[in-house]
């Protein structure tokens, strides 16, 4: 079985926003406040472009498993990518009020922030966090 690629790396945060956009950096900053003032854990790169905080363990019925982390994102130039290892399905009330969004199975894809409601992300989030955290 191959090793996860995705693991935390020495990299800082700030290295990392300075090789993206100013505008996609600037967002970035943004729901780096939200998801450590949630999980009360830094920021730090996982692989070579998701921004994560905290660590959960996972193991697939295959057999597979691994570490990932407990909230990410990744600005990507597209759009930002963030993160619901729960999918959503319970969330379906919540993104009829976010805005304009795409969703994937596990991926909460964000063009502009500004097109979305914030204050209904950090619920998300919250909802996310909360279904994961070590209590």
């Amino acid at each position: 079985m191959s090793d996860n690629k995705t693991k935390p790396t020495n990299v800082s945060v700030d290295e990392f926003l300075a090789t993206v956009s100013q505008e996609r950096a600037d967002e970035a900053r943004k729901i780096i406040v939200i998801m450590a003032r949630i999980t009360g854990e830094p920021a730090v790169m996982w692989g070579p472009s998701i921004i994560g905080f905290g660590s959960v363990h996972y193991k697939y019925d295959s057999g597979r498993e691994g570490d990932m982390p407990l909230l990410g994102f990744s600005p990507r130039k597209a759009s930002l990518t963030i993160y619901f290892m729960e999918g959503f399905d319970q969330y379906e009330g919540e993104l009829a009020q976010l805005g304009k969004v795409k969703t994937s199975k596990g991926c909460l894809y964000v063009t502009k922030l500004t097109n979305i409601d914030l204050g209904v992300l950090t619920n998300m989030i919250e909802s996310s966090y909360k279904l994961y955290a070590k209590t």
